[in-house]
């Protein structure tokens, strides 16, 4: 029997959050426990191929061409040069995606096609996660009509949770129309920095009203982490003692940890 993957749709309809760099970085860390990991770019700012240094000239297939073209995942797929880690690169292809999505008769559902069919299942992914873009656009709904959760960056400033009640309507809103499996994976706070009084006081509210969906691990504001991208690779390998590798590795055990609670850890595997 294949193995099914699990797939997570890290998303924030609000830029600057830690959406792509979490996605990253959390993919790392799971792929270096062992698991086989891919990573769907599906922003049209393509940080997450670039902070894992694909070059544009390797970007010969795009998670374009998974989603409006029917390319095979197996021809998309590429090594994230990182063991266990593989990546279908964005290109500026999808910023035109929505616009063409519209007319098409299966607008949310193409990802899901193209990742939940038994095509992928032989490649033997433990964990997809797919980086959104920053708004709750097509590409972000075909994101969450293919994911078993969602998981959320939360940026620890003002705000932080005005924005998450938008999200959290878009998801209810799938579970009742187009994919009644989702639910949320959790929240994380990103850009915690303890010497903040705002910052502990939105982890306080954020606990109180989300209470255990937001998890135990914050990743701290951390010079490493907004350093990796520039060198192309995950913080985990970019100085794995730094504390901002240090938080994601304790993330990824917490997800681990979770599923192995709720007994889905062996997803078919």
């Amino acid at each position: 029997m294949p193995k099914i993957p699990r797939i997570i749709s890290v998303a924030n309809q609000k830029g600057g959050v830690g959406k792509t760099t979490t996605t990253i970085n959390l993919g790392a860390a799971l792929a270096a426990s062992g698991l086989k990991v891919l990573i769907i770019d599906l922003d049209p700012q393509g940080n997450a191929s670039t902070g894992l240094g694909i070059e544009q000239a390797d970007r010969k297939k795009s998670t374009y061409d998974l989603i409006l073209n029917d390319a095979p995942l197996e021809d998309v797929a590429i090594s994230a040069n990182v063991p266990n880690l593989w990546i279908t690169p964005a290109t500026t292809d999808l910023s035109s995606a929505d616009l063409e999505l519209v007319s098409t008769a299966r607008r949310v559902f193409l990802l899901k096609d193209a990742l939940r069919n038994t095509e992928t299942y032989v490649m033997e992914f433990d964990y997809i996660l797919i980086d959104c873009p920053p708004s709750l656009n097509l590409l972000t709904l075909n994101a969450m009509v293919a994911s078993d959760t969602v998981l959320v960056p939360l940026q620890a400033e003002f705000f932080a949770l005005e924005g998450l009640s938008q999200l959290m309507l878009s998801v209810r809103e799938i579970r009742e129309t187009a994919n009644p499996q989702l639910r949320l994976e959790g929240v994380v706070l990103t850009m915690y920095d303890r010497r903040n009084n705002l910052c502990h006081q939105v982890e306080v509210d954020a606990r109180e009203n989300l209470q255990a969906l937001v998890f135990k691990t914050m990743i701290p504001r951390n010079v490493r982490l907004s350093e990796a991208p520039s060198y192309g690779m995950p913080v985990t390998n970019y100085d794995p003692t730094s504390r901002g590798a240090v938080a994601y590795k304790a993330l990824a055990r917490e997800i681990l940890e979770r599923q192995i609670s709720s007994g889905k850890v062996s997803h078919g595997g």
